[in-house]
């Protein structure tokens, strides 16, 4: 990357100046290069990195203000409405969006490596069965190096792409496994004649004492929130797996250091709080009540599934998640159910209320999502998992674009160091 264009930056009165290039990207902002700032003796400091774009992508934009998410410059709102999750899954592995022959063959081979080895099951007796699902799946999902190291060659581009296919396969099965074992029933498992949604909702929701009929409302529902949580630009769990990756660490350890993150509360597991948040309102007579809490400061309540960290306008997922939740509950005769008809309501005094207006805080992809895993019957705690299941693309994505990026270093972030300045180590009497 060149530029002809530089930023001026001046310390010490002036009497100190170091020009730096400024880079422009496709889209966006442009960014200010600070690597030869170092030369300089000085540092930048960015808790959180909020001001830093730490590499090059190609993978996904996001226009925060404008609630604009791209997936290979493709709108979210047209991908969600056009393509199933594994055209997505394609689209952001490949950078393009996959002809019929394509396709074929990628589902395929995706099909062909959903079971998992044989002797993984082993792993599962380890853990207590009131154990995290997601507790569980870091430790599995990092165990799949020890299962398949024929293909764990960063350097080979081959290597790469049957480790990205094992891993797209493969989670969905590792995520139902993790929740038949917390509640105590057979592993189920998978069938190559059903597709990729269809087959996972097979081996979450159904036993080996009945034939599982999938509803196309519900697996169609699934389907859509994979594909909106299947890639997020550089967000924490995604950082997390470039940083691994940075040490040439394989594949399988790099993904589950991500769902390691993923399983944050400030990352992950918000559609999580939403449900608890409803079940501690608990009736649609006292949403005033918390409606008030959420707008005095004093009060450290907040109102969950309302507003976004990066969306200051609105998230373009949560339009497709509404009309998505409203297919659901409609197919299923939910509207009378005590807590839909309660973040119906909530919903609604919400998007009329004053206060969330002026502050833009609109139902976000969480609030919605939350809601219709609940009424596919999916369990809270399983919420969080589900999420990985549709992220690993994104972050196997993004793990394979920075081994190929020449410009890759290990991450190594500086510190502003606030302790104590050299001093001497005294005798313990003397102390």
């Amino acid at each position: 990357m060149t530029s002809e264009r530089t930023a001026t930056l001046s310390w010490d009165r002036e009497e100190k100046k170091q020009d730096l290039p400024i880079l422009s990207g496709s889209i966006g902002p442009d960014v200010i290069d600070i690597r030869s700032l170092s030369k300089t003796g000085m540092l930048t400091y960015d808790p959180g990195f909020m001001s830093t774009a730490s590499c090059t992508s190609r993978i996904t934009y996001i226009d925060g203000d404008a609630g604009v998410l791209l997936y290979r410059g493709y709108p979210i709102e047209q991908v969600a409405e056009k393509c199933d999750f594994l055209e997505v899954c394609y689209l952001i592995l490949n950078g393009e969006l996959p002809n019929g022959q394509q396709m074929a063959a990628f589902v395929k081979n995706v099909t062909l490596h959903t079971m998992v080895h044989d002797q993984l099951n082993n792993f599962f007796k380890g853990f207590r069965r009131d154990a995290h699902p997601m507790a569980v799946m870091v430790g599995v999902v990092g165990a799949l190096s020890a299962f398949y190291h024929d293909s764990l060659d960063i350097t080979s581009e081959t290597d790469r792409k049957i480790s990205a296919i094992r891993l797209v396969a493969k989670v969905p099965t590792i995520v139902a496994m993790c929740y038949k074992y917390t509640i105590g029933q057979p592993f189920m498992y998978p069938r190559n004649n059903l597709a990729y949604v269809e087959n996972f909702m097979r081996m979450m929701l159904s036993t080996p004492c009945e034939n599982f009929v999938a509803n196309p409302v519900l697996v169609r529902a699934l389907d859509r929130i994979l594909i909106l949580h299947a890639d997020h630009e550089q967000n924490a769990s995604t950082s997390t797996v470039r940083l691994a990756g940075s040490s040439g660490a394989n594949p399988f350890a790099c993904i589950a250091a991500g769902i390691a993150c993923l399983w944050g509360a400030a990352h992950g597991g918000a559609n999580e709080a939403v449900l608890n948040m409803l079940e501690e309102i608990g009736d649609v007579s006292r949403i005033g009540a918390y409606i008030n809490r959420a707008k005095d400061r004093s009060d450290p309540f907040k109102l969950m599934g309302f507003g976004h960290r990066v969306y200051k306008n609105f998230d373009p997922r949560a339009k497709i998640m509404y009309t998505t939740c409203h297919e659901v509950l409609d197919e299923l005769g939910l509207g009378n159910d005590r807590l839909f008809k309660l973040a119906m309501e909530l919903e609604r005094i919400a998007l009329e209320d004053d206060y969330f207006i002026e502050k833009k805080l609109y139902p976000n992809v969480d609030f919605y999502s939350g809601i219709v895993l609940r009424a596919l019957g999916i369990p809270t705690t399983m919420f969080t998992a589900i999420f990985a299941m549709a992220r690993t693309v994104g972050w196997i994505a993004h793990w394979n674009e920075m081994i190929t990026d020449p410009e890759q270093k290990i991450g190594r972030p500086r510190q502003l160091y606030q302790g104590h300045p050299r001093r001497d180590v005294t005798p313990i009497a003397t102390r």
